[in-house]
């Protein structure tokens, strides 16, 4: 049975490095993987290259890429490039699209405390979405990488990247955004749609996560004692062996037909 690509897609402030591990799995099993940067991601990009880009700008170069592989691909993203996955399988044909602890689309609110304050939070930087926003060291160890050990963590802290003030605001402020940029119509996505949260993730928590999956189809899978760095904290290769399970009874789904 042939093995369909796949493209993962980091989240914020991040790169494709992120997938350095979690993608040694998917390869082994016989998929074509790609990691892009996305724009103004590059570690040899200009320090502040992502300022003003919007998430429409990520999610036409995810797009792109998806096009240039040999088949249609399963989309893989991670926390906002879980969002810019929904937002690509809108403009170009998919297999599949698993988000992992994805970003909101517009319309879906979030449920906890966290959530409304990283909303409200980046307004400190004055107008921020005209902006590079550097990462913050505090925030990234309490709230992303909460299970990882100090030196894992600030060697992953090392990697990260300016992100876009704008592609924050769409996503965090979406409702302040006059263009709807991170709308998803559901009806244009004609792939399959998994969606997974980690039980103790209070950035994009499991009832977050289920509103996303509603408003989008798509069959949720909750993971116990999970937060949010999915792609590499302790249990990152149960993560990757749900995502290589639910894309081997896609492929024999559509095999059977």
């Amino acid at each position: 049975m042939q093995t369909a690509p796949v493209v993962l897609i980091h989240g914020a402030f991040c790169g494709g490095w992120v997938f350095d591990r979690f993608a040694q799995p998917l390869v082994a099993a016989g998929h074509r993987v790609v990691a892009p940067d996305l724009p103004g991601h590059a570690a040899s990009a200009p320090h502040e290259a992502a300022g003003g880009l919007s998430m429409s700008d990520y999610a036409k170069a995810i797009a792109a890429t998806v096009e240039a592989q040999a088949a249609p691909p399963v989309l893989i993203g991670h926390s906002l490039g879980g969002l810019v996955a929904l937002m690509a399988a809108m403009q170009a044909r998919t297999a599949g699209v698993i988000l992992l602890a994805p970003s909101a689309p517009w319309g879906v609110s979030g449920s906890t405390m966290e959530e409304a304050v990283s909303a409200v939070s980046l307004y400190a930087f004055g107008p921020y979405w005209a902006q590079a926003i550097e990462p913050d060291y505090a925030t990234f160890r309490q709230f992303t990488a909460d299970r990882l050990s100090s030196l894992e963590r600030k060697a992953v802290y090392a990697h990260m990247r300016p992100e876009s003030g704008r592609a924050l605001f769409e996503t965090l402020n979406w409702w302040l955004d006059p263009f709807m940029t991170t709308m998803v119509q559901a009806e244009a996505i004609s792939a399959p749609i998994l969606a997974v949260a980690g039980e103790r993730d209070v950035i994009h928590p499991p009832a977050t996560v289920r509103e996303t999956a509603k408003r989008v189809g798509a069959e949720v899978q909750v993971l116990p004692g999970m937060s949010h760095w999915l792609p590499g904290e302790p249990g990152w290769e149960d993560v990757a062996g749900l995502c290589l399970g639910w894309m081997a009874d896609l492929a024999a789904s559509v095999a059977a037909q």
